[in-house]
C-alpha cells in the first residue's frame, strides 16, 4: 500500500492531459493562442458546437487552471491564464501528429498558409516570421543560446534603439525558447518576445488577418526589418518546402 501511495504522489500529469484530450478544449485552446480573451459564444461558434456544450467545456478549462476568466456585465470572457499555458499549448502542437487530410478549399488553404507565414502565440510573433527574426537576433549576436537563451547586451541596447525598454517590475523571464509547431524550429518568447509584437502593431509593421492569429507584414514592416535585422524579405522553410514569402 505505501510502494502504492508514493506512486500516486506528485503532480498529476494525467488529469492536465486529459483536460487537452478532448477536440473541442483543444480546439478551443489553439484558438486562444491569439492572445486575445473570447466569449464562450464565440468560442462554440469556432468549435462549431452548442452554446451550452462549449461552456461545459469551458469550465473544465477554468476548473484546471488552463484557462482564465473574467465578467463583464452578463459576458464572460475567457483567456489563457498565462504565457507559460501559451508555450505549453504551442510546444504540444508542436509534437502533435498532422491531420491525415490537409485542407482542401481555397479558403482553408489560404488560412493554412497565413498561419504558417506569420502568426501570434499568445503575445509573441510566430510562424515563418516569428522564426526568421529570432535566427536574425541570433545572427547579429542579440540573442545568444551557448547557456540557454540570454539576451546580449548588443541586444539590449538593439532593443533601446526601438524605443522597448524591459520593465524590471515583471517576472517573467526576458527571454524564452518557444518551438513553433510549423516550422518545428525555435521563436523568441519571454519579455523581450510580447515586447516585439507590440511594438510591430504599434509602429504598423504587421496587421491582423481577419479575426483569427494569422497577421501580415505590411511593407512599413519590410522595410523595418531589413534596416533593423537585414531581413530581405524571404524565408525558407525545411526542405522541401518551398520558400515563403511575406
Amino acid at each position: 500500500m505505501r510502494n502504492h501511495d508514493a506512486h500516486l504522489e506528485g503532480p498529476d500529469l494525467a488529469a492536465l492531459a486529459g483536460l487537452l484530450a478532448d477536440g473541442t478544449r483543444a480546439s478551443f485552446c489553439l484558438a486562444l493562442l491569439d492572445g486575445r480573451a473570447w466569449t464562450a459564444t464565440e468560442l462554440a461558434r469556432h468549435a462549431g458546437v452548442a452554446a451550452s456544450t462549449a461552456t461545459e467545456h469551458l469550465n473544465l478549462l477554468v476548473g484546471g487552471g488552463l484557462l482564465a476568466q473574467e465578467r463583464q456585465g452578463r459576458h464572460r470572457y475567457v483567456r489563457l491564464a498565462d504565457p507559460e499555458t501559451a508555450q505549453l499549448i504551442e510546444t504540444l502542437a508542436s509534437m502533435a501528429p498532422r491531420r491525415g487530410d490537409p485542407p482542401r478549399s481555397l479558403p482553408a488553404v489560404n488560412r493554412s498558409r497565413a498561419l504558417a507565414r506569420a502568426r501570434t502565440c499568445y503575445d509573441h510573433l510566430a510562424g515563418a516570421l516569428g522564426v526568421a527574426i529570432t535566427e536574425a537576433m541570433t545572427d547579429r549576436g542579440l540573442l545568444d543560446w551557448e547557456q540557454g537563451l540570454t539576451l546580449t547586451g548588443d541586444g539590449t541596447d538593439w532593443l533601446a534603439e526601438l524605443g522597448i525598454v524591459l520593465s524590471a517590475a515583471t517576472r517573467r523571464p526576458p527571454v524564452r525558447s518557444c518551438l513553433d509547431w510549423t516550422e518545428r524550429r525555435p521563436h523568441l518568447a519571454g519579455a523581450v518576445g510580447a515586447s516585439l509584437c507590440r511594438h510591430a502593431f504599434d509602429s504598423g509593421w504587421i496587421t491582423r488577418i481577419g479575426t483569427g492569429r494569422a497577421v501580415a507584414l505590411t511593407e512599413t514592416g519590410r522595410r523595418a526589418l531589413r534596416v533593423h535585422l537585414g531581413l530581405s524579405g524571404e524565408m525558407h522553410g525545411p526542405a522541401p518546402q518551398p520558400a515563403v514569402r511575406w
